[in-house]
């Protein structure tokens, strides 16, 4: 059996940091205090969604739009016949910990080769808008931190989430 290394890489230090914050110390123990993550290692933090005022209005062509997946791709993952080689549930994050789980979880996908995720959002809060990350996600696919990793994205299958999950193929790795 190989002994694992002791050092974590920088995208586990994330996520670790993401789940230690969450975690509520024993009754009679007290909390740790965790660092903040340096700027330097932390992706560039994403805007909070705003409501759109005008939806009919045409977009900026600066802004670059990630392509939805084709048809056939899209019947393949959704019958199972094309393999979902990763998943992430960004449920009850906010959205800083949900950008930087985001990212951490799709850079990682990327460097070992996966082509096809699905990220779940959830479909939003029960009283009757939609949710903050259902919208926000896919305008963070389209930022310049993610277009070196994903391809395309469309929504999910029904079961798999259906409009509170997202199909992400991601780039090919340059070797």
């Amino acid at each position: 059996m190989t002994r694992r290394p002791d050092k974590l890489s920088e995208d586990d230090r994330v996520l670790w940091n993401l789940v230690a914050r969450t975690a509520k110390p024993l009754k009679g123990k007290f909390a740790v205090d965790i660092p903040e993550i340096p700027a330097e290692v932390r992706p560039s933090q994403p805007q909070p969604v705003q409501p759109m005022a005008n939806p009919g209005a045409a977009k900026p062509k600066t802004q670059h739009v990630a392509h939805a997946l084709d048809e056939p791709t899209l019947d393949k993952l959704s019958k199972g016949r094309l393999p979902i080689e990763g998943r992430v549930d960004l449920h009850g994050l906010t959205q800083d910990e949900a950008y930087s789980l985001l990212f951490s979880f799709l850079h990682r996908a990327h460097a070992g080769g996966v082509r096809y995720v699905l990220v779940i959002t959830g479909k939003g809060s029960s009283s009757g808008g939609d949710g903050v990350l259902r919208r926000a996600v896919p305008a963070w696919l389209s930022t310049p931190a993610f277009r070196p990793l994903v391809s395309s994205h469309d929504h999910a299958a029904r079961n798999h989430g259906g409009s509170g999950a997202l199909y992400i193929r991601l780039r090919r790795a340059r070797l």
